[in-house]
């Protein structure tokens, strides 16, 4: 899908960095349409650096990131917000108001970004839940939920505006095994239901394997990306040993 898609993201010579200190250079990459696209790496690497340039919270130090060929901090703010409106956003604690409800919770983008009506947004809530497995939770507190249903309440809120681009920030963390396999197959299932491009951080094998079709590989020593594709294809044909070593958490003689 990826090659044969239109890119929606296109990272072009970017560099990271926080005042004196380069975190990556010279990142040159595209997210295609439909695509569920994978930021790699072992921890440290800046795979939280590159989201959070890339979702507007970090400006990088050289380079650009377009969106639909639009060159996002390039733009005024006005332009800015325009482009985020089509952003949905999971980051890795959940982030969930404690003191609202599930459905209080998902209903305030809807509230904040919409004229709809107090029925119309209830409604909304209550598909957005179904979609996620947590049809009839709206009036449960993220406290009374377990950790993978608040992952997935999370995601509800995420999806309420019907986002074109959804990004993840190290979704499974946290997981057992068994629900992060289940936030997986429901990754593929909304980006077939909303025709959704999905971005998603993380070093987990299991979902790098199971979702991703796309990836950007970041290496920590040498500051750079070292391999781009489809994790599966790189698992075959890489020749780098740091891509192998990751993808297979195998250990070369004298590593």
């Amino acid at each position: 899908m990826g090659s044969t898609m239109p890119a929606v993201i296109e990272v072009r010579e970017l560099d990271l960095g926080y005042d004196d200190y380069a975190v990556m250079r010279n990142l040159n990459f595209n997210v295609n349409k439909g695509d569920i696209f994978i930021i790699m790496g072992v921890s440290g690497c800046g795979k939280s650096t590159l989201l959070k340039s890339m979702i507007g919270l970090k400006a990088p130090t050289k380079g650009k990131v377009l969106y639909y060929g639009k060159s996002f901090w390039d733009e005024d703010e006005t332009g800015q917000k325009s482009i985020m409106r089509r952003f949905g956003v999971l980051y890795q604690s959940g982030a969930l108001w404690s003191s609202l409800t599930i459905g209080e919770n998902v209903a305030l983008p809807l509230q904040l970004y919409t004229k709809l009506s107090g029925p119309q947004i209830q409604e909304l809530v209550a598909l957005k839940l179904s979609l996620v497995g947590l049809e009839g939770y709206e009036d449960f507190l993220p406290s009374g939920l377990s950790g993978g249903m608040r992952k997935r309440a999370s995601l509800a809120r995420a999806i309420a505006l019907d986002p074109d681009i959804i990004f993840f920030d190290e979704l499974s963390s946290g997981l057992d095994p068994v629900n992060a396999r289940k936030l997986d197959d429901l990754i593929l299932e909304l980006r077939d239901c909303l025709g959704a491009t999905v971005v998603v951080v993380t070093h987990e094998l299991a979902s790098i394997f199971a979702v991703g079709n796309n990836s950007v590989f970041l290496d920590m020593d040498s500051k750079a990306m070292i391999a781009t594709g489809d994790p599966n294809i790189l698992l075959a044909d890489s020749k780098d040993i740091r891509v192998i070593q990751f993808l297979t958490r195998a250990k070369t003689q004298g590593a």
